[in-house]
């Protein structure tokens, strides 16, 4: 986030990050550590309660699940009464494994893409899934198998916003939504199909400017107005941001709110009926509960750089890799010794390739922080690890999945073991064999 948004989007900063750390929720790191071992993703539940907490001057927030799609994140979040939006046939079937079901008057499950693949599709077809159209073949594609139902429309306004040229979501270089000159030929053809146009939504990217989400309401109007239809619900989509850094701020949500409320307002008036608004937030929920924990397996100076190199790397978490994104680093010693002073380091990881670093900005520009003199068997923890971290990772160099803990009211709970070795490559086939 600029110096710009952050004067104009934000209020307030939350108490920041140390450079050591020695609990999460209460539980001792080392503890964690020694009892499901390296790379462990730990999430602290009462912090997923308190930004569920946070959003609610919204009537309906519906999570995005690529965020933390583990099915105990899912089941608490449907307790803190968030609805979830899923983007794949696996996601939609992730939401009825926590107890989503498909029925309502307001959808408990949205399908929201630019495409269908087959699987999706049979799915939707089968449940009479809610979804929101990202591309004009969606909707002729879904009228085939499911005419007579409803979608909403995801307009593209024909600009966009985000902290990456990765995350922004709107304008003619992004892939998704409708784009807002073809707004009325999908009408026609939705009525060619017989479907029913109930809602729209609008999301340009993540990272939130007043200003552009000002001008996004005006053209959740506007794209309301070449519609013409009584629409029953808006999304606002999501993109709220998370303050990683020490100086990024808390967005205020009560100003975001009446941005989007005042365009609804409008739109009940217009329609004579009531019109729900709707949030749908991934890393807000989740991003601050995540801690993604390593240890420190060898300590190098390459020339004037010291390297701490640990058991995590980019195929546990890719947000610094992809988007060069900065996330909160703490160490804890492993209780041989206090940690020592601050020194500027690298972070790296294991893997066979030189982005494999976990202090890098975008584009790959490698940097240093400071952090404390520390030891190999010492733990070194990344925060903010909570949102597209697990769900982004891979195999990649024949790595096993990290397991994940989540840590409610003082106890810990395995809620994914780790992947083991042999698994690995156990569903590969070499030609000839049994």
């Amino acid at each position: 986030m600029s110096s710009t948004e952050t004067s104009a989007a934000n209020v307030s900063s939350r108490p920041r990050r140390r450079l050591t750390i020695e609990e999460i929720a209460g539980i001792p790191v080392d503890a964690l550590a020694r009892k499901y071992g390296t790379p462990l993703f730990v999430y602290d539940a009462a912090t997923i309660r308190d930004r569920a907490a946070s959003l609610q001057h919204f009537e309906v927030v519906r999570y995005a699940q690529k965020a933390n799609s583990n099915l105990a994140i899912l089941a608490l979040l449907r307790e803190c009464g968030m609805l979830v939006d899923a983007v794949s046939a696996g996601e939609i079937l992730r939401a009825q494994a926590a107890g989503y079901g498909f029925e309502g008057e307001i959808p408990p499950v949205v399908y929201t893409a630019d495409v269908f693949d087959r699987d999706a599709l049979e799915l939707i077809a089968r449940h009479n899934i809610h979804v929101n159209v990202g591309s004009p073949d969606m909707i002729a594609q879904l009228g085939a198998v499911n005419p007579g139902g409803s979608v909403t429309l995801r307009i593209n306004p024909g600009f966009g916003h985000g902290h990456s040229r990765k995350t922004n979501t709107g304008g003619s270089q992004s892939k998704h939504g409708i784009w807002h000159e073809q707004i009325g030929e999908c009408v026609r053809l939705a009525d060619r199909h017989s479907l029913t146009i109930t809602g729209l939504h609008m999301h340009i990217g993540s990272g939130v400017d007043f200003d552009h989400l000002s001008q996004v309401a005006g053209a959740m109007l506007s794209a309301a107005a070449t519609i013409n239809r009584p629409l029953k619900s808006i999304s606002a989509g999501g993109g709220i941001p998370t303050p990683y850094r020490d100086t990024d701020q808390t967005i205020d949500l009560q100003r975001y709110y009446e941005i989007w409320n005042e365009a609804r307002v409008k739109l009940a008036e217009e329609f004579g009926h009531a019109v729900v608004l709707e949030l749908e937030p991934g890393r807000y929920p989740v991003a601050e509960s995540g801690y993604l924990i390593s240890e420190i397996r060898a300590i190098k100076q390459m020339g004037e750089n010291l390297f701490y190199l640990v058991d995590a790397g980019f195929n546990n978490l890719a947000r610094p890799a992809m988007y060069g994104a900065w996330h909160p680093i703490s160490v804890c010693t492993s209780g041989s010794q206090a940690a020592g002073k601050l020194q500027p380091v690298i972070v790296g990881g294991p893997l066979c390739e030189s982005g494999d670093i976990f202090t890098q900005a975008e584009g790959g520009v490698v940097e240093r922080r400071e952090l404390p003199a520390a030891s190999v068997g010492d733990f070194l923890v990344i925060e903010c690890a909570g949102a597209y971290g697990f769900t982004m990772s891979s195999n990649y160099n024949s790595k096993p999945l990290a397991a994940e803990v989540l840590v409610e009211n003082g106890q810990d709970w395995l809620i994914r073991p780790r992947q083991s070795l042999e698994s690995l490559f156990e569903s590969e086939i070499i030609p000839g064999t049994t």
